[in-house]
């Protein structure tokens, strides 16, 4: 049974950071590409971050440029994402998703997903 587990959300102040991990097990990711969604409560889904395989490039939407950084541990099947500077729109359910393809940025390029780990950010 192919899962994606993710871990590290919580509340934190405004300015302050987390670190999500994603494990992923049943299979091996190491060849799909990895991203991180969100939801906001009474909002769409939307892309955050995407790694390639090898972890050479990544992609980001413009609102966590500078703040946000996407990583991967192939050996541990595990990704990442380092969160800083968070901001209250920041708040939502985040997701990690894997992708046969190398850099997606659309759900439907997703393959496979985790149930969410709700991130919460206070003024």
């Amino acid at each position: 049974q192919v899962q994606l587990v993710e871990s590290g959300g919580g509340l934190v102040q405004a300015g302050g950071s987390l670190r999500l991990s994603c494990a992923a097990s049943g299979r091996t990711f190491s060849r799909d590409g990895m991203g991180w969604f969100r939801q906001a409560p009474g909002k769409e889904r939307e892309f955050v971050a995407a790694i390639r395989w090898d972890g050479g490039r990544t992609n980001y939407v413009d609102s966590v440029k500078g703040r946000f950084t996407i990583s991967r541990d192939n050996a541990k099947n595990t990704v990442y994402l380092q969160m800083n500077s968070l901001k209250p729109e920041d708040t939502a359910v985040y997701y990690c998703a894997a992708s046969s393809l190398g850099l997606a940025a659309t759900e439907s390029d997703y393959d496979y997903w985790g149930q969410g780990t709700q991130v919460t950010v206070s003024s």
